[in-house]
């Protein structure tokens, strides 16, 4: 048999078994979606902190990319980061632990510190537990307080939108911690 007669094969065997894998989910995602005109909406407010530990063996931040000028500019401007960072309910590193941000984040300002966030917080703990939240924007991180926009979610925060509200609690050179308030708009639970 030719490649390409093994690729159609493939294709085919495909098209005649995912329908017959997929059709429990199928059949979920069909009935949450048959009642969203029936459900209401929602806004929940949240409050937790960032630790961002950026230095020691511990770190959960580093640097993927940089452009030709980061190291040139005050603004770091083209220096790239991923980050995968603990979210704790109070400011301080061994406090209750509720989920973890992680991500890409991205130095995009020629002139200020401004990260251009695409991250997700993922809930690990409490009734929110495997729900995500989507977020995408800009953090000029010279201003006091500072509003990124939620643009999607899971789980509990299934086609979710909203703001975020974050402001630098301490910052040490090695740890930064951060609160974040967050309001989102999103569907109540059938068992709500």
């Amino acid at each position: 048999m030719t490649k390409v007669g093994a690729v159609i094969l493939g294709f085919c065997s495909l098209a005649i078994f995912m329908p017959w894998v997929c059709s429990g989910l199928m059949k979920e995602e069909e009935n949450w979606s048959q009642t969203l005109c029936q459900r209401k909406e929602k806004v929940t407010k949240l409050h937790f902190y960032l630790q961002d530990l950026i230095g020691g063996p511990n770190k959960t931040v580093y640097t993927v990319a940089k452009s030709e000028l980061t190291d040139s500019l005050p603004s770091l401007f083209g220096r790239v980061l991923v980050l995968d960072n603990l979210i704790t309910a109070g400011p301080e590193p061994d406090s209750k632990k509720v989920g973890r941000l992680q991500g890409t984040v991205g130095l995009s300002d020629l002139h200020e510190a401004s990260l251009v966030m695409l991250v997700n917080v993922i809930f690990t703990d409490g009734k929110y537990n495997g729900s995500t939240l989507s977020i995408l924007g800009r953090n000029p991180l010279t201003e006091k307080d500072r509003e990124i926009s939620v643009v999607g979610g899971t789980g509990v925060f299934r086609m979710a939108r909203g703001y975020i509200i974050t402001r630098t609690h301490s910052y040490d050179g090695t740890l930064g911690v951060y609160e974040y308030t967050v309001f989102v708009s999103h569907l109540e639970d059938e068992a709500s």
